[in-house]
């Protein structure tokens, strides 16, 4: 199943994410359950959130996944939403 985690980072947390930035991409390759990521971006073009598409078994798997990414554990979002998603296009 596809499940899309957003996530928006802390308010002021650019430098919690740059710092934390190599071990949540080494993360993504290890695990090997993301479909498609980027980050969602601020009216300065700045980082500010996380778009991740994950291809895992349940909805526990997600939140597995989403509460063991460094970013989570590095305390960088202000709030993470896991939705059941249906890839249409692309």
């Amino acid at each position: 199943m596809l499940i899309a985690l957003i996530a928006t980072d802390k308010e002021g947390a650019l430098d919690v994410r740059k710092a934390n930035r190599d071990n949540h991409l080494a993360y993504i390759e290890k695990t090997g359950v993301v479909a498609q990521a980027g980050p969602l971006l601020d009216s300065d073009g700045e980082m500010a959130g996380s778009l991740v598409i994950l291809s895992v078994d349940s909805m526990a798997d997600a939140q597995m996944w989403a509460d063991n990414d460094p970013y989570a554990l590095a305390g960088l979002f202000a709030d993470v939403k896991l939705i059941a998603w249906k890839k249409v296009i692309g």
